[in-house]
């Protein structure tokens, strides 16, 4: 009720502010204006969304999926980066598969293949042009999926974090449950286990399941990253096929929850009623329910606490000069605590947003008594000042009406300026403008389907004002019986491009905001009280002083590198030409700098495609040296959606993957999918090892990566450093030094055996060096215990007796280059049941359709395909964009019955 009186008071006792238009007279909102469209000149804000066929896969599977890149606040396709990545990551930060993708106007599509060999669990798909690496990790396309397996994965496991006290202390145990496929048990068997933070052992030990299946862990308690961000791995043994190894992902945390609290507008200020937003987090990291009271210092109750989603919610009370608050907890297990709110100021300024109808804000300000001072409000959206504002003369508190349809939709940012242009608060709306939200109509040709028979969707898009539009779409049709969707976690379209990618944490949940709901639109709200907005500091933007970009904008391939003599000197004014013999002959030329540096600009090329570099001196001969330039990607470490990760494989992957089970066996009959045929025994009567040699304690060739002699021959490297920079998965050479990417600590080294360093290593002759084995994980590095903590190197030198590789000849001057380029994207097969068709594997698909170039001239378009051999409940996703950039999606849901 104060919460209301105040604002009630304001309406009766101020004035209305109104917006102010930008003139020479306002300094405070012309010099915002114009350094912030300095900032986006210089940082025009890139996003990305990917559109997935289907929520989670199994090993074997095909992971479609078409890109979205926008830019801007008015979400248009952006016409400037033309080179997409996107990548497959494991969750152990490995980059597993990677593409580049060729952008026309902001859009592409591809596909990953997964090999029936790949390990179930939690995987990453992230994506990313070029250009977004300025802006940091936290603002990429990076989605969490599962990926299970039934036919290579014999083993599974179900893991329970618990957090009790012992003798005054937190103790955190995991209790791991093994069963086969079938949820038999594995009784008795022995296990061995790694506690790992960053691919270093924190402990290890041994144990035996029970009779139920179980092994019981205590982990360490007092290490916070560890609890959160570290993984168990076991080995367990007698299960018929040796010691199978189990990575699984710790989300806990010493303690019950960690409950936080947030004033709006960022400040409380005793004598005026304030709103307080609070997240609760529970051991896995994700949001707790928890209720409770706000005291004072005499034990009088101010306030009630009770979450409304995820472990957030908000309470209104008016704190008092001398006072001290807190809050009294009460936890899902009957739990109780205690956590003081943070300190009230004397000084200062009340911000507060109140939704006025549907179609406005209501904005408040007020100041503590004796804050004197005329205020400036800007609201602005993705760099893009929409509102502005003014307070009159002497007044301490003022309010105004801001018309929702002045912002697009997206996070829109409140800041209170004093008349020196210092940020005194801020608070951030989230804006849902109904005029830049397609509206998109699915409808089918028939009520009803039977099995294998022929679909026809029909498509309608319109802006809001029911004008059709030429839109960009792309469509999936699952069958929601095999695959059930969470749709609160779905990825969603515009939860990637409006909400989280331009907020830095962890957002849980981010599709359940868009479901349309009253509930689900107020706790949107306080979401944005609890969730920071970091895409600028406007310390830095008022100052004039922005972070320079690292990342130019990437519209082609750039080929480029050194040339230099054989002592390391730079060749000027040397010829570098860069030939291709795989269609016909191309060459063209260029010429070194001063430092030797050359560049080949505007280049595009297929991936796999195959390349000669050949450079001479000024003087036209031909003893010099060529170094490439590769460009690491990005470090996969430090995920800020690792809640995601799942610690059980969730019953509906393990039901999809089960039901993938017998379409597995009929693609290995028909010779099709992405499949190994694993053979029980080849006799091989004469072999020639390439790694008899090796000392990889883990047996030769038992590594995560491997590259043999052929692999190094003919790229003049002068160090063996400069050969393996950019070709070894997780690995960086600083200064010729090996070091992980996985917090960059130093690798270990062994050369025959030896542990040595990279000193020695770079004094082997490239030409002596017969396999390098890379050993990053656990399961590969672990035998060599803390030594191995970052990683293993282990090189072998020729010894006479390996095979010998008879590569294309080059001389002096010449080196081969064969860079990643763009892939050239399959195309979904859609059965027709005809004569052709193999019918037992068209009926047990699970993604019925897929395609990922929906185009609607006119506003209309139309797709036809067949229907799975089976009944089921059938879900068409559709989502897209316009040339406005108005974004849509729809959802329409249709019954196959019958035989």
């Amino acid at each position: 009720m104060a919460y209301k009186r105040f604002i009630a008071g304001l309406l009766l006792a101020i004035g209305v502010i109104g917006a102010y238009s930008f003139n020479s007279d306002d300094d405070i909102i012309a010099r915002v204006q114009h350094q912030l469209d300095k900032w986006t000149g210089s940082h025009p804000v890139e996003k990305v969304h990917l559109h997935l066929d289907k929520p989670y896969y199994t090993a074997g599977d095909d992971i479609w999926f078409k890109a979205y890149v926008i830019t801007g606040p008015l979400h248009r396709l952006q016409p400037d980066s033309g080179i997409l990545n996107v990548e497959l990551i494991d969750e152990q930060d490995s980059i597993k598969q990677n593409l580049k993708l060729q952008l026309h106007n902001g859009l592409a599509y591809g596909d990953f293949a997964l090999p029936d060999t790949l390990h179930e669990g939690n995987y990453r798909i992230r994506a990313y042009t070029q250009y977004m690496l300025n802006a940091g990790s936290d603002y990429i396309f990076d989605k969490a999926i599962s990926i299970g397996n039934v036919i290579t994965n014999k083993v599974f496991t179900k893991t329970t974090f618990t957090t009790t006290t012992q003798n005054g202390r937190d103790v955190v145990s995991a209790d791991i449950n093994y069963t086969d496929a079938s949820g038999t048990a594995y009784s008795g068997n022995a296990v061995s286990y790694s506690v790992m933070l960053n691919n270093t052992v924190m402990a290890k030990g041994k144990g035996v399941t029970d009779a139920k299946g179980n092994l019981h862990i205590n982990l360490p308690a007092d290490n916070a990253a560890l609890l959160k961000q570290g993984r168990i791995v076991t080995g367990i043994a007698g299960t018929g096929d040796g010691t199978v190894h189990k990575s699984i992902p710790i989300h806990t945390m010493a303690g019950y929850a960690d409950v936080q609290f947030f004033a709006e507008g960022g400040n409380m200020i005793n004598g005026l009623p304030a709103k307080v937003a609070f997240k609760a987090i529970g051991t896995d990291g994700l949001g707790i329910a928890i209720k409770g009271t706000v005291t004072n210092s005499k034990g009088e109750e101010m306030a009630q606490i009770a979450t409304s989603h995820l472990g957030m919610g908000a309470f209104t009370f008016t704190p008092q000069a001398g006072d001290m608050y807190k809050a009294n907890m009460s936890y899902p297990d009957g739990t109780k605590a205690s956590v003081a709110l943070p300190k009230a100021a004397d000084n200062g300024y009340v911000l507060k947003v109140i939704e006025q109808g549907k179609n406005d804000l209501r904005i408040a300000i007020a100041a503590a008594k004796g804050t004197a001072g005329r205020f400036v409000l800007v609201g602005q959206s993705a760099g893009k000042v929409y509102y502005s504002a003014r307070s009159t003369a002497g007044g301490d508190a003022f309010s105004t009406i801001v018309p929702k349809s002045k912002f697009p939709s997206g996070i829109a940012q409140f800041t209170l300026f004093s008349e020196s242009g210092e940020p005194l608060n801020q608070r951030l709306v989230f804006i849902q403008n109904r005029e830049d939200k397609l509206n998109l109509l699915v409808t089918a040709d028939n009520q009803s389907y039977a099995p294998r028979q022929k679909v026809k969707l029909n498509i309608d898009a319109r802006d809001n004002g029911d004008k059709p539009v030429v839109g960009s779409f792309s469509i999936s049709v699952t069958d929601e019986s095999k695959v059930p969707v969470d749709e609160d976690a779905e990825n969603n379209i515009f939860a990637n491009l409006l909400l989280t990618s331009d907020l830095k944490g962890y957002v849980e949940q981010p599709s359940y905001y868009f479901n349309g709901s009253e509930k689900s639109h107020a706790d949107l709200d306080v979401l944005m009280l609890t969730q920071g907005y970091h895409r600028f500091e406007w310390k830095n933007v008022l100052n004039d002083t922005p972070t320079p970009n690292q990342y130019a904008i990437q519209k082609t391939f750039t080929i480029s590198g050194r040339v230099t003599t054989p002592s390391g000197a730079p060749v000027a004014n040397g010829k570098v030409e860069l030939i291709n013999f795989d269609d016909g002959l191309l060459k063209v030329d260029t010429v070194t700098d001063q430092n030797g540096r050359f560049a080949f600009t505007d280049v595009i090329y297929a991936d796999s495609l195959k390349f000669v570099i050949q450079a001479r001196n000024a003087k036209n001969k031909r003893d010099v040296v060529i170094k490439m330039d590769s460009v690491p990607p990005p470090t996969a470490s430090n995920y800020k959606n690792i809640a995601d990760f799942a610690s059980n494989t969730g019953s509906a992957v393990t039901m999809y993957a089960q039901n993938s089970k017998q379409l597995y066996f009929e693609q290995i009959k028909a010779g099709q999918g992405n499949h190994v045929i694993s053979l029980r025994e080849v006799l091989i009567r004469e072999k020639r090892i390439a790694l008899k040699h090796s000392a990889n304690l883990n047996g030769p060739g038992n590594a995560d990566q491997v590259l043999l002699s052929k692999d190094l021959m003919n790229y003049g490297c002068v160090r063996l450093s400069d050969c393996l920079q950019g070709r070894l998965l997780g690995v960086l050479f600083n200064n010729g030094v090996p070091v992980t990417t996985r917090g960059g600590g130093r690798m270990l080294v062994v050369i025959d055996g030896m542990y040595s360093d990279a000193a020695f290593m770079n004094s082997l002759n490239v030409n002596d060096v017969q396999s390098i084995e890379v050993l990053r994980n656990i399961g590969t590095a672990g035998i060599y215990g803390g030594r191995g903590a970052n990683g293993v190197l282990v090189i072998t030198t020729k010894r006479g007796d390996e095979p010998t590789y008879y590569p294309q000849q080059f001389g002096r001057g010449i080196v081969p280059y064969h860079p990643k380029g763009i892939y050239k994207s399959r195309i979904f097969y859609s059965p027709k049941y005809d004569a052709k068709t193999n019918q037992k594997i068209a009926d047990l698909r699970t993604t019925i359709f897929w395609k990922p170039d929906v185009v609607t001239p006119g506003g209309k378009a139309s797709v036809e395909y067949f229907n799975a051999g089976s009944p089921g409940n059938y879900r068409v996703v559709i989502e897209g964009i316009d040339s406005e950039g108005n974004i849509g999606r729809q959802v329409f849901r249709y019954k196959v019955t019958g035989n």
